[in-house]
């Protein structure tokens, strides 16, 4: 059996050494959570984060324009892209449960919000890639006249 560099470290990895690279895993302040603060920041927006009192608890919240934005990472959350459809190779039946998980408490938070009058817009690390349309994607969302935005 040939065995790649990949492997090779994956299986070194000591239960330990697992625990600590995944506990390093942020749920607040990522880089693609920054990146989309930062973009908000210098078009005139000012927002509040992570607030415990709303389902989900949003990353960044409108409380005036009844606004919320959940930044997330394609792999956590089970997008349909390339790194969101990645099967993991290590313990895959427990990520698979665990990603189903996500979505489905992501969807009933987006449900729950919904309900009571706020929209929601989802916007997922792989899709800031492409700044300019991110800004226009935002802008279009916080616009007064926009009243509702759906999932991706």
């Amino acid at each position: 059996m040939k065995t790649t560099r990949a492997s090779a470290s994956r299986a070194k990895t000591s239960p330990l050494t697992r625990s600590q690279t995944m506990a390093r895993v942020k749920a607040r302040n990522s880089k693609p959570e920054l990146l989309v603060r930062r973009m908000l920041t210098d078009m005139g927006y000012r927002y509040r984060l992570h607030r415990a009192d709303l389902p989900g608890k949003p990353d960044i919240a409108f409380i005036g324009r009844r606004k919320l934005i959940f930044v997330h990472g394609c792999f956590w959350h089970g997008h349909d892209c390339r790194r969101g459809a990645r099967e993991p190779k290590a313990n895959a039946a427990y990520w698979r449960r665990k990603i189903a998980a996500n979505r489905e408490r992501d969807q009933r938070n987006c449900d729950a919000l919904g309900a009571a009058g706020w929209a929601v817009l989802t916007v997922w690390e792989c899709a800031l890639g492409d700044r300019a349309a991110m800004e226009i994607r935002l802008k279009d969302f916080l616009s007064d006249a926009a009243s509702v935005a759906g999932r991706e």
